[in-house]
């Protein structure tokens, strides 16, 4: 038996049928990687390329690595940079407001340069229906079932079984209720009992309106409410009040037509309750006040609570002297889990190049976005959070049930131009200022959303 698997060994050898060991790279980590071949067997050489992510805030130049992470990705980029041939590097090409502008100019007239560009949300559906985008499931560098990949972003970004948007990045956590714990416990509310309540499944708007009741009061028995329960940015509260309870402005039917959903129960229900909340636990903004007077009013201790975004975090603990806490937005009657209303940035590649340098691009972000060898734990981003939260909870229930596409969902009017929801809905109904019902301002705005359905539809 040993001479005849010697022989086939041999055999097999000599006629080139077993594939030749992998080549590999050993980082500083320790970490082991396969070094990616071309179709010949010889190391992927993408030409010199140079390729540009383009977004409105970076400066061309990565900064100086601070910590043992940052070091080995700073390794892992420049060796993939040597390894296959191209360069790579994340630049403005355009402001904020003129990254549609910049991105339709580029298609129409081209250029020398290689992009990779970042595309805001509310800004995608125009030069998707136009046909702007690279259809992405064409290319050969992208494997899109790989776990880096962004599924909501994917979700979003397929038409017609193509794939037009990428991200390789978790979505961002987003609104939800901050807790001065202090109030909370001047109020006789335990703080950990929202933690709690998040955790056990009782968080709900019934749970969330008990603690405003409580919290909202007259101290001093003057006839005047002396602490409010909260102070909130319309738009962000409007918002995960719908999501939490199944609704939004626009939904798909099931031919994946757009249509307007305003009228569904779980819409009129969530919209006038948080207008209801609002009305009545909300702090009145004071005179003069600037439209962003609501943050102040949190950071200063002058309400419990607030609904605010993730990233107000940095700006809390710079700021707070109070502790605070962070859970997502209580579950409506007609919800069915917590909700967090993404909207995050895509990337995509413009559709004006031709099919092998599009590929190349593709590689370059391909291999950019891979995972820091020796550093692919999905905790990792943890330690930052950490450094900006008052307690762990926070990071380890809070955001990590935001970053979790489960408790995600997005809102399709950010893909529909013409639906202008400030003017149009949040700032006549929300609030002390509002001086329509929800009904009115529907009704008003109606006729304007169904044109705006009717253009992107019939593209």
């Amino acid at each position: 038996m040993k001479k005849t698997l010697a022989m086939l060994l041999a055999l097999a050898m000599a006629f080139g049928l077993l594939a030749a060991a992998a080549e590999t790279y050993e980082f500083s980590t320790g970490e082991t990687i396969e070094i990616r071949k071309d179709k010949d067997g010889n190391t992927l050489d993408l030409g010199g390329i140079e390729v540009i992510i383009g977004d409105w805030w970076s400066s061309g130049e990565p900064a100086e690595p601070q910590t043992a992470a940052e070091e080995a990705l700073a390794e892992y980029r420049e060796w993939i940079q040597e390894t296959y041939n191209f360069k790579i590097k994340e630049i403005a090409v355009s402001g904020w407001d003129d990254n549609p502008d910049f991105l339709a100019n580029f298609v129409t007239t081209g250029g020398p340069e290689n992009y990779v560009l970042v595309m805001r949300p509310d800004v995608l559906a125009t030069p998707m229906a136009n046909g702007f985008f690279y259809d992405l499931s064409t290319l050969d560098a992208f494997d899109f079932t790989e776990e880096k990949w962004n599924k909501n972003t994917l979700e979003i970004m397929e038409k017609d079984g193509g794939i037009y948007g990428m991200r390789a990045i978790a979505s961002e956590p987003r609104d939800g209720i901050w807790f001065n714990k202090r109030l909370l416990e001047e109020a006789g509310i335990d703080p950990e009992s929202l933690y709690d309540m998040q955790k056990d499944g009782t968080w709900t708007w019934e749970a969330y309106e008990e603690l405003c009741k409580k919290i909202t009061r007259d101290t001093d028995n003057d006839g005047v409410i002396d602490v409010y329960a909260t102070a909130s940015q319309q738009g962000g509260a409007m918002n995960v009040a719908l999501a939490s309870n199944g609704a939004a402005f626009v939904k798909k039917d099931e031919n994946g037509k757009y249509y307007n959903a305003t009228g569904e129960d779980a819409f009129m229900e969530a919209a006038n309750w948080i207008v209801h909340m609002s009305q009545t636990y909300e702090m009145p903004q004071p005179e003069g006040a600037n439209w962003d007077w609501t943050f102040a009013a949190f950071i200063n201790g002058d309400v419990a609570m607030t609904i605010h975004q993730d990233y107000f975090k940095a700006t809390l603990r710079d700021n707070m002297k109070d502790e605070y806490g962070f859970v997502m937005f209580p579950v409506g009657p007609k919800g069915d889990t917590y909700k967090n209303v993404y909207s995050d940035n895509c990337y995509i590649i413009p559709a004006n190049y031709d099919a092998e340098r599009a590929n190349k691009i593709a590689y370059a972000f391909d291999l950019y976005t891979d995972p820091t060898p020796g550093y692919d734990d999905p905790d990792d981003w943890k330690s930052t959070y950490y450094t900006m939260f008052s307690d762990s909870r926070a990071v380890d229930e809070t955001i990590e049930m935001m970053r979790d596409p489960k408790y995600g969902t997005f809102f399709l009017s950010d893909l529909v131009p013409g639906y202008s929801l400030g003017e149009q809905f949040y700032w006549n109904t929300y609030g002390r200022g509002g001086w329509r019902t929800v009904s009115e301002q529907l009704e008003e705005s109606k006729n304007v959303w169904q044109a705006a359905l009717d253009a992107v539809n019939a593209k």
